[in-house]
């Protein structure tokens, strides 16, 4: 007796074709899924690395202004602290969630593998 499998692909080879091409619909769309979803952390972590380079930026001239400026001219000390932390939080928040694991990769994929392996399984246990 001839395995199920070859049978099948003997008789009607469209069945298998069309499961590829499922296959690959699949994979396709899940990668366009991982893909944006790793776009997503590297512009995070860009933006983040930026904004803590423009909060040391700032850091150093509210240091030169302090050190330059005698506190009883000083209308807004509170401002020195503000201006470089502001961005210095946005940062942190992006990193963080640049930081985040994502979905599992290919779950969907995998899912189908073993489903169809256990059919297989099943086919050829009969």
């Amino acid at each position: 007796m001839i395995h199920p499998l070859l049978h099948l692909i003997a008789t009607r080879p469209n069945l298998l074709a069309e499961h590829a091409e499922a296959y690959a619909e699949l994979a396709a769309e899940e990668f366009g899924q991982v893909a944006s979803a790793w776009k997503l952390r590297l512009a995070l972590q860009v933006v983040g690395a930026g904004l803590v380079a423009v909060s040391a930026v700032l850091a150093g001239v509210a240091v030169m202004l302090w050190a330059v400026t005698p506190p009883s001219e000083m209308h807004a000390p509170w401002a020195l602290v503000v201006a470089p932390l502001t961005p210095l939080v946005v940062a942190l928040g992006c990193i963080a969630r640049a930081g985040k694991p994502g979905d599992t990769s290919f779950v969907q994929l995998r899912e189908q593998m073993r489903a169809d392996l256990v059919m297989l399984r099943d086919v050829s246990a009969t």
